[in-house]
């Protein structure tokens, strides 16, 4: 063995190996391809990811943060203050209108990851940054609308900068009581 170089490459190409595991190549932020993928299993759910245009759905939303700098299931890194979500099936990456049922807040995020996995009707879990600028990271989780919406190309060049998206109004009272109502008719 040479004395300037005491491992051989026997002993130095699993350590490299293992090193591309911990994160350190990322996709770049990018709204293509978008990937729809193949259905998968996680604690014995199955997830069928499709298209979904018109998705609209009532539930509860949750975040996340802790696990910053890990890979998105679209092969981001994961940055806690960014204006991002989780979604079980919405194809990757996405963009969803998320309003807060308890305020009328709403707010653009955009999708690049998987989950939420916890059940409770839960829809999608929100970073950190998306949870703040919904305000509803003190909660923990919340009743929230999520609808698949396709935003001007400066909000999408924002949300891939990590910046918010322009403000919305928020939801007129009467349409915020007829969200309301249709949670709790999903028995949710």
């Amino acid at each position: 063995m040479n004395a300037r170089f005491p491992l051989s490459s026997m002993t130095l190409a699993p350590a490299l190996l293992l090193s591309a595991c911990a994160g350190g190549s990322f996709r770049p932020v990018s709204d293509v391809p978008v990937r729809i993928g193949p259905a998968y299993t996680v604690r014995g759910a199955t997830y069928v990811p499709a298209a979904a245009p018109g998705y609209d759905a009532i539930g509860y939303a949750s975040w996340y943060g802790s696990e910053s700098g890990n890979r998105t299931a679209n092969g981001e890194q994961f940055r806690p203050g960014w204006i991002t979500a989780a979604h079980t099936t919405l194809p990757l990456p996405t963009y969803v209108e998320v309003t807060a049922l308890d305020t009328g807040r709403r707010i653009i995020v955009r999708v690049n990851d998987r989950g939420p996995f916890a059940g409770s009707g839960r829809i999608i879990d929100l970073s950190r940054g998306a949870a703040e600028q919904l305000g509803i990271r003190a909660q923990g989780h919340a009743p929230v609308r999520v609808r698949r919406v396709e935003p001007t190309e400066k909000d999408r060049k924002r949300l891939r900068e990590g910046k918010p998206a322009a403000a919305l109004p928020p939801v007129a009272p009467q349409e915020l009581q007829r969200l309301r109502m249709r949670l709790s008719a999903s028995g949710r």
